[in-house]
């Protein structure tokens, strides 16, 4: 797999949220506005490209028989410094994601590529992995933060818990039509044909 497979794969082919549907308690949660979204993203972008990074440095060191609770520390440390720089810098962001920024910890996402690959895999390959991934992830929030409040000034639904779940089946369809159409196999008429003709003789042919 090449580097740029490594970065890009996280976007479109295995989107942790729209393809893999990882991630979709906060992804519901707090999805109803762009701000909160694009905050929850950038957290999420940084403790999984930390987690990553650093799972991937000491892999060496930690034996499998304790891997999962090294990496839950790992992670729930990347958690806190994400959660104590919300609260610094951006109070509001802070209270209106609420528990949802401390559960990080907890997103199945990060878990999952540190045990699946961080621990596997080289820093680089991690780390692109990483920001892949929480791009992938991130991208998918915001647009479905975008999507709710848009749609929330002109539909209550939308901005409401049902919203959420209709909002994320719209944008898995709208993905998968658009991977469909892009990967669609080329239109046999188009093709040469192999068939092999039979071509008729009379006559002696010795």
């Amino acid at each position: 797999m090449t580097r740029m497979t490594t970065l890009t794969q996280g976007l479109w082919t295995q989107n942790p949220a729209l393809v893999q549907l990882l991630g979709l308690c906060p992804l519901l949660a707090v999805s109803n506005t762009i701000a909160t979204a694009t905050g929850l993203a950038i957290a999420t972008l940084a403790v999984l490209v930390g987690a990553n990074l650093s799972i991937s440095l000491i892999r060496a060191w930690v034996p499998d028989t304790i891997r999962l609770p090294a990496f839950i520390l790992v992670i729930a440390a990347l958690t806190t410094c994400a959660e104590r720089l919300v609260q610094a810098y951006d109070y509001n962001l802070y209270e209106s994601l609420g528990i949802f920024l401390p559960l990080i910890v907890t997103n199945c996402l990060i878990l999952g590529r540190a045990d699946a690959l961080a621990r596997r895999t080289p820093p680089w390959a991690s780390l692109l992995d990483g920001i892949g991934q929480g791009l992938g992830f991130g991208l998918a929030l915001i647009a479905l933060g975008a999507l709710r409040e848009l749609a929330g000034s002109v539909v209550l639904l939308a901005i409401l818990p049902p919203g959420a779940f209709i909002g994320l089946g719209i944008l898995v369809a709208a993905h998968r039509l658009i991977h469909r159409r892009l990967v669609r196999p080329q239109d046999p008429a188009s093709l040469p044909s192999t068939e092999t003709k039979r071509v008729r003789t009379t006559g002696d042919v010795t």
